[in-house]
């Protein structure tokens, strides 16, 4: 998983951050593909974190222009950012793909036993498969044309478009948000030539450097190309946002409570 001495240095930032703006990290996780399970050797550690604020941070006539992000350079190779929980919230209600990602991380630094539990009991209610399916659609599409149709391609890129594209299959035969695990969406694939070219290409992905170029796959190709015009014209239904909000504003009011809570102990 994450090497001890590297859990102990992103977790020293993290206390860190908390001690110069004066926030409560409500959870941090990994993101990226450490998360996603096709990390490569010198794969970034990627954290991302949600954060709150003092309650009277929030009751100010210039709240809407107040930052409400916490980002740093990328220092020996820890990526570090994140967000104000309001930001994260209101992230949350359009269904934003990094948020649904973070909060089903199975690589934890902190968690204060509320906000992320809360968010996954929420996420069936909040998440829309529309937007899922659009999203997931857009990053297969923007990765394969962007990478992969020349005849030595970054093998990296390979995972960027397939795993949106297995994500996109168990949203059409789940209804629900996917994992995060490659591995996991995976499991849907039933094409034994498919499979094996995919397991080998995870093995070289593993031990490879990040951007290592390597010939175009044929097989892999084509499942994309198909894939992708099977996609192209895809209609779903709207789904009914109109209860969600009060869901959020609930949640939210709670993080407020406790920090107050917190703060007066």
């Amino acid at each position: 998983m994450i090497d001890i001495s590297i859990r102990e240095d992103i977790l020293s930032r993290l206390e860190k951050t908390e001690e110069k703006f004066g926030v409560t990290i409500l959870m941090a996780i990994e993101s990226g593909s450490r998360a996603w399970g096709f990390a490569s050797p010198n794969s970034d550690y990627d954290v991302r974190f949600i954060y709150v604020n003092k309650p009277e941070w929030y009751l100010s006539v210039d709240l809407e222009d107040k930052r409400d992000v916490i980002e740093y350079p990328i220092v020996d190779d820890i990526d570090l950012n994140g967000w104000d929980v309001r930001k994260a919230l209101k992230l949350f209600w359009k269904s934003n793909p990094a948020f649904v990602e973070w909060i089903q991380s199975s690589i934890s630094y902190i968690d204060d036993g509320c906000f992320r539990d809360k968010s996954l009991e929420l996420l069936p209610e909040i998440y829309s498969t529309e937007k899922g399916i659009y999203h997931y659609r857009s990053m297969a599409k923007t990765n394969y044309r962007g990478y992969l149709r020349e005849e030595m391609v970054p093998l990296k890129k390979y995972f960027y478009v397939l795993r949106p594209l297995f994500s996109i299959q168990w949203l059409e035969e789940y209804g629900t948000a996917a994992p995060i695990e490659f591995e996991k969406v995976l499991s849907l694939v039933t094409n034994n030539e498919l499979l094996d070219t995919i397991h080998a290409l995870l093995e070289r992905k593993r031990v490879s450097e990040e951007k290592m170029l390597s010939p175009a796959i044929p097989v892999l190709n084509q499942y994309i190309e198909e894939q992708l015009t099977r996609l192209e014209d895809i209609k779903l239904p709207k789904a009914d946002r109109s209860i969600e909000m009060a869901q959020l504003n609930e949640l939210f009011h709670c993080v407020l409570g406790n920090k107050l809570t917190r703060g007066s102990m």
